[in-house]
C-alpha cells in the first residue's frame, strides 16, 4: 500500500509540473495572437524554456548523485508555477522569454531529483516508472485544455491563475517524500543495481536517441496547434484538439511501454516504436484532412512507447550515477528538443510550415539506427538468503518481494 501511495503521489505531481512544459507550447497560438509574433519570435519562446532547462539538467543529476536533496521537488513546482504564472503579465519580449526561463529552470531541477526517488519508491520496476513517466504526460495533455479554459476566455492577463497546479503539485510532492524510500526492497533496489559497472558507451548512444526523439516530439508539440488550424480551418479549437490529441497519445503510450518490457526487452520495444514514429509523423505532415488528429495520437503514442523505458535503460548503463542519467533522459529528452525549434521557425517563416516540419520524419529514423545495436543492460541483482551471493533477477528487471532477503544492516 506504502509503495502504491508513493507512486501515486509522485505520478500526479509529476503530472503538476509537467503541465507547464506543455502550457509553453500551449501558449505560443495566444502569444502569436495577442502580440503578433511571427514564427521565429514564437519559437523563441520555446528556446527560453528548454536552453536554460537543457545546460542546468545534466548539473543538477550531478548534484542528486552527490546527495539527496528531496526539497527540490516542492521548490522547483513553485518555480515551475511561477515562470509561467507571471509570462503573461509583461508585454515585452525580453520579459516574457525571462519567465518562460524560470519555469524551464523549475522543471529541470524537478526531474533528476523526482527520477531518483521515484526508483527508490517503484523498487526498480518499469511498471512503477511507467506510471511515473504517465503522470507527466498526463500533465501535458492537460496543459493545452487547461490554457484554452483560462487564456483562451480571458486573455494572456489571466495567466496567474496558472500557478494553482503548482501548490497543488507542491502539497503532493509533500506528502510523497514522507512515504517514498522508506521501503527496504528500494534501498534493495539501488544497492543491487550498483554492483554493475557504468557502460558510458551505451548511455552516450542512448542519449543521442533520446536527443532526436527529443527534437521531433517538441518540434510537434510547438507547431501543430497552428499547422491544424491551418490544414484544418477550424481556428483554435482546431489547434487545441490536435495539440491535446497529441499529449493524450503520449500517456497511452507510455502505460503501453511499460507493458511490452515486460514481455519484451526495452531496447527491442525502443526499436519497433521508433519505426511506427517514423510513419506516423509522416502521415502528420502529409495526409490531408482530419486524418492528422490519428496521425497525430499515433505519433505521440509511438514517441512515448520509449520514454520510461529510456529512463531505466540509462540508469540501468549507469548504475553509479542515477541522478544524472535520470536528469537526461527523463527531463532532458523533453527540454533538448526547443534548442531546434528557432531552426524549425525560420524556416517555416521562409517556406511553409509543412516544409519546415518534414525534416522532422528523419529524427526517429536517426533514434532507430542509434538502437539498432544497443545492448539490454544485464539483469539487476538480488540476494537469496542472508550470506548467499547476489542472483540475476530473470523477470523484467523487477525485484521479486517474496524472496529478496535482506542483511541485517537494511532491516528497519
Amino acid at each position: 500500500m506504502r509503495k502504491n501511495a508513493s507512486i501515486t503521489l509522485l505520478s500526479v505531481g509529476h503530472a503538476c509540473v509537467d503541465v507547464y512544459q506543455g502550457a509553453t507550447a500551449a501558449l505560443i497560438p495566444y502569444f502569436v495572437a495577442e502580440r503578433g509574433y511571427g514564427y521565429a519570435a514564437a519559437s523563441g519562446v520555446v528556446l527560453a524554456a528548454s536552453l536554460l532547462s537543457s545546460v542546468a539538467q545534466p548539473l543538477f543529476g550531478a548534484l542528486t548523485d552527490r546527495r539527496a536533496v528531496p526539497w527540490l521537488l516542492p521548490v522547483s513546482t513553485l518555480l515551475a508555477g511561477l515562470g509561467t504564472a507571471l509570462c503573461g503579465l509583461g508585454g515585452g519580449y525580453g520579459l516574457t522569454l525571462l519567465c518562460v526561463a524560470v519555469t524551464g529552470l523549475g522543471v529541470a531541477a524537478y526531474h533528476p531529483e523526482s527520477a531518483r526517488v521515484a526508483r527508490l519508491a517503484s523498487g526498480g520496476t518499469h511498471r512503477g516508472m511507467g506510471w511515473f513517466s504517465l503522470g507527466g504526460n498526463l500533465g501535458f495533455a492537460l496543459a493545452p485544455l487547461l490554457v484554452a479554459a483560462v487564456v483562451g476566455t480571458g486573455g494572456l492577463r489571466r495567466t496567474p491563475l496558472l500557478a494553482l497546479p503548482a501548490l497543488a503539485g507542491t502539497a503532493l510532492c509533500l506528502a510523497a517524500l514522507r512515504t517514498a524510500g522508506r521501503r527496504p526492497e528500494a534501498r534493495t533496489a539501488a544497492a543491487a543495481t550498483q554492483t554493475r559497472g557504468d557502460d558510458t558507451a551505451s548511455f552516450v548512444r542512448l542519449s543521442l536517441a533520446v536527443v532526436c526523439r527529443s527534437i521531433v516530439f517538441i518540434g510537434l508539440s510547438s507547431f501543430l496547434s497552428l499547422y491544424a488550424e491551418q490544414r484544418l480551418g477550424g481556428g483554435a479549437g482546431a489547434g487545441t484538439t490536435a495539440l491535446f490529441v497529441l499529449y493524450a497519445g503520449g500517456a497511452v503510450g507510455s502505460v503501453l511501454g511499460a507493458a511490452l518490457a515486460d514481455r519484451w526487452d526495452r531496447v527491442t520495444v525502443c526499436r519497433w516504436s521508433y519505426l511506427v514514429s517514423v510513419v506516423a509523423v509522416a502521415g502528420v505532415v502529409w495526409v490531408p484532412g482530419p486524418a492528422l488528429y490519428p496521425c497525430a495520437a499515433l505519433a505521440s503514442a509511438g514517441l512515448y512507447v520509449p520514454f520510461s523505458l529510456q529512463v531505466t535503460l540509462g540508469q540501468d548503463y549507469l548504475p553509479s550515477r542515477v541522478g544524472t542519467a535520470g536528469g537526461i533522459t527523463l527531463g532532458l529528452a523533453v527540454s533538448v528538443g526547443g534548442l531546434a525549434s528557432p531552426l524549425i521557425g525560420r524556416l517555416a517563416d521562409a517556406t511553409s510550415l509543412r516544409t519546415a516540419l518534414a525534416p522532422l520524419v528523419l529524427m526517429p529514423v536517426l533514434s532507430w539506427l542509434l538502437l539498432r545495436t544497443l545492448p539490454e543492460p544485464a539483469a539487476p541483482l538480488r540476494r537469496t538468503g542472508e550470506d548467499a551471493p547476489l542472483a540475476p533477477v530473470t523477470s523484467g528487471h523487477q525485484l521479486d518481494e517474496r524472496v529478496v532477503r535482506f542483511a541485517p544492516a537494511d532491516r528497519d
